[in-house]
């Protein structure tokens, strides 16, 4: 039967051969109701309408209408219930944005909840509707209001919800409190553990992290991988360097629909001679990491093979601060705030024919709209280190050093694999290092100094620990450690003295202003680096820098990063085989200042000749791969593993000094 619907005089309901002989009355029709005779009831009503338009009537109706299936309908008659005066009017205009919410009318749920905003403060179920449409578009100043109500709730979706987003602003007092209490109120529940765990790495709150790291591991230990389906994908990576292990963690996330993968790519394309890109994010502003490592390759881009569109969902708090001409990267939509749908029918406006989500699983990101037939080709790249779970993603770009053969059986998308690296990064616009000197820094002499510019975060119990062991094999030497928090120094110093090391022999030092960041690292010997996250955009600015940075091969994306960057800038001999050669490394070279400068002699040299920075030749192969790519769907073929050629290796430097 045809699914019922409310006209403008909201009386278009079902056939008025369904009408009983029986007297029309509310009081039948709630009868037929209480018996389970939906149909009949609903009959009753549609004729009763005709004399009877008020709030209960309408409320019965809708009560049918859910129960036939009909809930879109259902929501209109809710809302319709809600608009009558009355003392049942807020319940009914509730129940009409939850029904929308459920069938996808996000504008229409969003319409009454805003309308009843004060009570939401106090209504958990509003505030669910509410908070979970703006934490999808990115709106965050609007949902403050209701961490306190969905953190007291009992229901399990809306404390969910809760973790979500109270785990994005770390730094917030008010979040740390309410992670805090979430955790205590629900001890057993994994998915607040794992919250709770993601606040005690932020700090270098070590014995709190290994105590309920403890009972992590425990049940890992017992095969049950299900537990990781309670942690975040993003914040899983800072402790979880198991490949087979990173693809249980979805919270968050519903799982693929593999049917509506089908569909969109076979859906109808217009192609045309210019292959269009869409780039979604919201990073699109000058002073972002992603930005300082991508803007110059937009730039480069060849406009007469490539039409670029940057789908914007950037906050404007963050473009009050961003100093360059955007249009210099391609055209700028913006779809901040959007809803999925909204965002799909721009998307779809453009008729792109590859989009590309540079945000995966990280804070800010839009990958769920993905899931929509945004484009026949889909591909990850950059945000998120690792197979962005439960999104659909044709194409993964990375290296033959972050995604090996080894790595296939653990990620749904494909590999397209660049030559060099798959980090881009920009020569023209990054600050070049300025003379500095030690004594300025207020860093000792004749002291052999380690740095860590790296986020406090990826510091684990296993990278301090091996911190301490070099430290104490090498008597001459310092650790010069970024801490992003007085709390942060305070936890790393007590570890550090609880291991034995002399508190002079850690300089802590802050963030610093970008250009002074790039200056300043030149002052230290040797970068050492973290797992099982690695530096990233930290590592190539080391690069930059001039200051050699050491690692140790990794076991996942995120942990090879650093692998891939010095193999691109030609210094190999950096990445340790293991933890114990990396200390062993470590240690040789503090006591061998001489190959220190033979390294920094070398990044010197390499600087404008070697893969790592070469915007150009980096945009000449991801424009290869996107041309394979779009070949590919043209033809129908479903996507496949891609390894792009490098193009042969410069003879003269792209830029000078």
């Amino acid at each position: 039967m045809p699914a019922p619907g409310i006209d403008s005089h909201a009386r278009t309901f079902p056939s008025r051969s369904w009408v009983l002989n029986s007297k029309v009355s509310f009081s039948a029709a709630s009868r037929d109701f209480q018996a389970g005779r939906y149909t009949q009831s609903l009959a009753t009503l549609n004729q009763l309408m005709d004399i009877q338009q008020d709030a209960k009537t309408y409320a019965l109706l809708a009560k049918n209408l859910v129960q036939l299936g009909f809930k879109a309908d259902a929501a209109k008659a809710y809302g319709l219930a809600g608009n009558c005066e009355g003392p049942n009017a807020y319940e009914y205009q509730k129940q009409a944005a939850k029904l929308y919410y459920e069938t996808g009318s996000e504008d229409e749920a969003l319409l009454i909840a805003m309308r009843n905003l004060t009570r939401a403060q106090e209504d958990a179920e509003l505030a669910f509707i509410i908070t979970a449409i703006y934490l999808k578009r990115q709106q965050r100043d609007i949902i403050r209001p209701f961490k306190t109500v969905l953190s007291e709730s009992m229901n399990p979706d809306h404390m969910r919800l809760a973790a979500l987003l109270l785990s994005d602003d770390l730094n917030d007092a008010t979040n740390q409190t309410l992670a805090r209490n979430l955790f205590k109120r629900f001890p057993g529940n994994h998915a607040f553990r794992f919250l709770h765990l993601v606040f005690a790495r932020e700090f270098n709150d070590f014995e709190e992290a290994a105590k309920h790291q403890a009972v992590i591991d425990g049940a890992l230990a017992k095969g049950d991988l299900d537990i990781l389906r309670k942690d975040n994908p993003f914040y899983h990576l800072h402790w979880c360097g198991n490949e087979a292990f990173n693809q249980h963690a979805t919270i968050g996330t519903t799982p693929l629909n593999r049917e509506r993968v089908a569909f969109r790519r076979n859906q109808p394309h217009t192609w045309s001679d210019k292959i269009r890109i869409g780039y979604m994010s919201s990073d699109f502003w000058d002073r972002h990491a992603t930005m300082k490592l991508l803007q110059r390759i937009l730039e480069l881009h060849d406009k007469d093979r490539f039409e670029v569109t940057l789908f914007c969902h950037t906050g404007p708090e963050y473009l009050k601060h961003n100093d360059t001409d955007r249009s210099r990267w391609g055209r700028i939509v913006d779809i901040h705030g959007f809803s999925d749908q909204a965002v799909l029918a721009v998307v779809r406006e453009h008729n792109i024919d590859i989009m590309v989500d540079l945000k995966g699983h990280t804070s800010g990101s839009r990958a769920a709209a993905f899931n929509l037939p945004l484009a026949p080709v889909h591909v990850g790249w950059l945000g998120f280190p690792g197979s962005t779970v439960n999104i659909d993603l044709d194409y993964v770009i990375g290296d033959h050093f972050v995604l090996p053969e080894a790595a296939k059986p653990f990620y749904h998308e494909k590999f397209c694999r660049l030559p060099e690296s798959y980090q881009p990064n920009d020569p023209m616009h990054r600050p070049k290092p300025r003379p500095v000197t030690r004594e300025q820094l207020g860093l000792p002499e004749d002291a052999f100094i380690f740095a860590s510019f790296n986020g406090n975060r990826k510091i684990t119990p296993e990278v301090v620990n091996s911190w301490c062991r070099i430290l104490k094999r090498a008597p001459n030497s310092v650790l010069w450690l970024m801490a992003n928090s007085p709390r942060n120094q305070a936890n790393l110093s007590k570890h550090f003295q609880a291991a034995g090391i002399s508190p002079k022999r850690i300089i802590f030092c802050p963030r610093a202003p970008y250009e002074q960041h790039i200056d300043r690292q030149q002052a230290a010997d040797l970068g050492i680096d973290t797992f099982p996250v690695n530096g990233h955009t930290t590592t190539s600015e080391q690069l930059w820098g001039g200051l050699p940075v050491l690692t140790v091969k990794g076991t996942n994306f995120a942990s090879r990063v650093s692998e891939s960057l010095l193999q691109a800038i030609d210094l190999p001999e950096l990445v340790a085989s293991d933890l114990q050669a990396y200390e062993d490394l470590a240690v040789e070279l503090a006591q061998n200042p001489g190959r220190i400068a033979k390294y920094k002699a070398r990044l010197k040299e390499k600087r404008y000749i070697a893969p790592l920075f070469d915007a150009e030749r980096f945009c000449n192969h991801l424009e290869q791969a996107y041309e394979t790519m779009a070949d590919r769907a043209r033809q129908r073929l479903a996507p496949e593993h891609m390894d792009i050629p490098a193009l042969p290796p410069r003879t003269a430097p792209f830029g000078s000094e």
